[in-house]
């Protein structure tokens, strides 16, 4: 079996920023190196609906209201609560099994009280106990036997996008206290999302129901680093209830964020080395908005996007600045540090970034707000 496991909290590595430091690195680190024009659409962004649905709000006829839904108001720039507890970006191994390896694995859908933001703990749909889900990880030919157990109080079910299964079958949905094996083989690379898919699956997933799994490509090359961003969208409700559908319908997302939780790695900077080569898996999970993945200081020398590389270091003179995803699509970006600092990433769809999709890299040793250099 291989899994990621859930949060890991890691306090030592990455410590904490007091509230001041953090607006201010969150507001002049990660966006001061933007230009100037690029902060202004963000300012025009947030304060007004988008037609497109960025920045939480779809857009209405001129003269018309759009209606608000219930929720709790997120402070993306709060101090962490005590619940949090930074998710490890880090991949899972690239599998030292045979290809055709059987991975058993079990996912418990459970309802958990979770901290998804600053000093907001909500009722979420879970798979494995965690928003995102567990990690999973294969090889081509790899066989994956998921074993799902629906400790929920409604019905639930599991959809593998890296799968060739009757949708009827694998992925119906079972009532509470039942279960059901999803068995697949992992037949094309990439980064998948999986999701429940029981109706409505907008719900589901709103809610917290998704994950990903990655599927070696066969000629993946050694690097320093491997980390996972599963972008997605929150949205609040009152304490002690799950999200409206209602709210997801009028795509009035209160965030957007990696893995889960809004800036969590600019309180919990990652730290590599410069010249280091690092490797993101990148997947848009939605439901909902699009991503532009960047990494503020760098170029990506390789890009791979939905099953094949879009440009692969050693091959060419070129370069990539974003790596743009559509709810479900996924990829990975490859670049290193060419000198120490700090190094923000981001979504370059700013009313998203202004909303929570921000993080930070720590290249070397560092200074940081509060004069720690981390470790």
């Amino acid at each position: 079996m291989t899994m990621h496991p859930g949060p890991q909290p890691n306090p030592s590595d990455r410590p904490p920023w007091d509230r001041a430091e953090f607006r201010f690195w969150v507001g002049a680190v990660s966006f001061v190196v933007i230009l100037a024009l690029a902060l202004a659409i963000v300012a025009v962004a947030v304060a007004q609906p988008d037609d497109g649905g960025g920045g939480g709000r779809r857009g209405a006829p001129a003269g018309s209201a759009v209606e608000a839904f219930p929720g709790e108001e997120i402070d993306v720039s709060g101090d962490p609560g005590s619940r949090f507890e930074a998710r490890d970006p880090d991949a899972p191994p690239v599998p030292g099994t045979p290809a055709g390896t059987v991975h058993q694995v079990t996912l418990e859908m459970t309802e958990e009280d979770l901290e998804i933001a600053p000093g907001l703990i909500q009722r979420m749909w879970t798979f494995g106990g965690t928003v995102p889900g567990p990690v999973l990880r294969g090889k081509l030919g790899d066989v994956f036997e998921v074993t799902i157990v629906n400790k929920g109080e409604i019905q639930h079910s599991i959809d593998f996008h890296a799968s060739k299964v009757a949708w009827n079958v694998e992925m119906r949905s079972i009532n509470p206290g039942e279960s059901l094996v999803y068995r697949f083989e992992a037949t094309q690379p990439g980064i998948y999302m999986y999701h429940c898919g029981t109706p409505p699956v907008l719900h589901h997933i709103g809610n917290g129901m998704y994950g990903a799994i990655i599927i070696d490509p066969p000629d993946l090359a050694p690097v320093d680093h491997e980390f996972v961003m599963v972008q997605s969208e929150l949205y609040s409700a009152p304490l002690g209830e799950v999200a409206s559908l209602e709210k997801m319908l009028a795509e009035q997302w209160d965030a957007v964020v990696f893995n889960g939780y809004p800036n969590q790695y600019v309180h919990r900077p990652i730290r590599v080395e410069p010249a280091q080569r690092i490797r993101i898996w990148v997947i848009d999970d939605g439901p909902s908005e699009n991503s532009a993945f960047h990494v503020i200081g760098t170029i990506f020398d390789t890009v791979y996007k939905e099953g094949g590389y879009r440009i692969r270091n050693g091959t060419g003179t070129g370069g990539s600045q974003a790596l743009d995803l559509q709810p479900s699509q996924g990829g990975f970006v490859e670049f290193s540090f060419a000198v120490p600092g700090l190094y923000p990433f981001v979504t370059h769809k700013f009313a998203s970034a202004a909303k929570g999709a921000v993080g930070m890299f720590q290249a070397g040793d560092v200074e940081l707000p509060g004069g720690s250099t981390g470790h």
